[in-house]
């Protein structure tokens, strides 16, 4: 039986691709936990500077597998499965320090949906879509779908989107503001993996600091940004990456960073 999460590490760029393509994706509890495993790991590894997560299949993730929660002998319950499952993925997203791209390859429906807008980068192939199917089933948004989405879009459109459970093409996530980038099909892992690689050879430890600055962002005031901004701007500057890009720019060559 083949796993239903498998990583690949490359050039520093470690991917996770979910890997149930049979049921598109939707997670059980063994991919859940599997998830925050591979995280951990990539976390751990100094070896892994920049982390992919993408579906196998025509999928990127219909959410939570239903057979699963229907079934008697299998069903964990709701609040296992958020409080084991889901809101651990989305925690280790945002608090692992090192920049998450989230490479939409297709469908991202429900929690599917929305552990995607919860990475540092979203690329979506031109064949994905979103949608917030809770609503088609009685069910309210989780997996910090109600915090990212109306910060990202907008309180009336995320209100919509949610209540309504229309399904939003890749090129109209882009225009929203949902994902960074669409790209076509056939160069979609090509594309991915360029930005990838670009962003694992660069400055890590920045990057990192970067992403706690915009996580407190969300509620801090400006008095306290500026403060956070100061203190991490003085941590940044104590590090090797930035010693070596200043000395490559002031001698006029491409630094290579250790992301230390």
């Amino acid at each position: 039986m083949s796993k239903s999460i498998t990583t690949q590490i490359e050039n520093k760029v470690a991917t996770l691709t979910l890997n149930r393509p049979e049921v598109f994706n939707s997670f059980n509890r063994e991919m859940a936990l599997l998830l925050q495993s591979e995280l951990d790991a990539c976390e751990k590894n100094t070896d892994v500077r920049a982390i992919v997560i993408t579906g196998s299949g025509k999928a990127f993730c219909a959410g939570q597998d239903l057979k699963e929660v229907t079934s008697p002998e299998l069903n964990p319950g709701f609040k296992k499965i958020l409080d084991e499952h889901y809101n651990p993925i989305i925690t280790r997203i945002r608090n692992i320090e090192k920049p998450i791209i989230g490479a939409i390859n297709g469908v991202a429906a429900g929690a599917g949906a929305n552990i995607a807008l919860a990475c540092d980068v979203v690329i979506a192939s031109e064949s994905a879509s979103f949608i917030q199917a809770f609503s088609k089933i009685g069910l309210v948004p989780d997996s910090a779908g109600t915090f990212f989405l109306p910060r990202l879009i907008g309180f009336q459109k995320a209100s919509a989107l949610m209540m309504l459970g229309d399904k939003i093409s890749a090129l109209d996530a882009e225009k929203l503001g949902m994902v960074y980038k669409v790209v076509s099909s056939e160069n979609f892992m090509e594309e991915v993996n360029g930005i990838a690689n670009t962003l694992a050879k660069m400055p890590t430890k920045a990057l990192g600091l970067t992403k706690r600055l915009l996580n407190n962002s969300l509620h801090n005031n400006l008095e306290e940004q500026l403060n956070m901004e100061s203190k991490l701007q003085i941590e940044a500057a104590q590090s090797e990456d930035y010693a070596e890009g200043v000395d490559a720019f002031v001698n006029k060559r491409r630094p290579e960073f250790k992301g230390k």
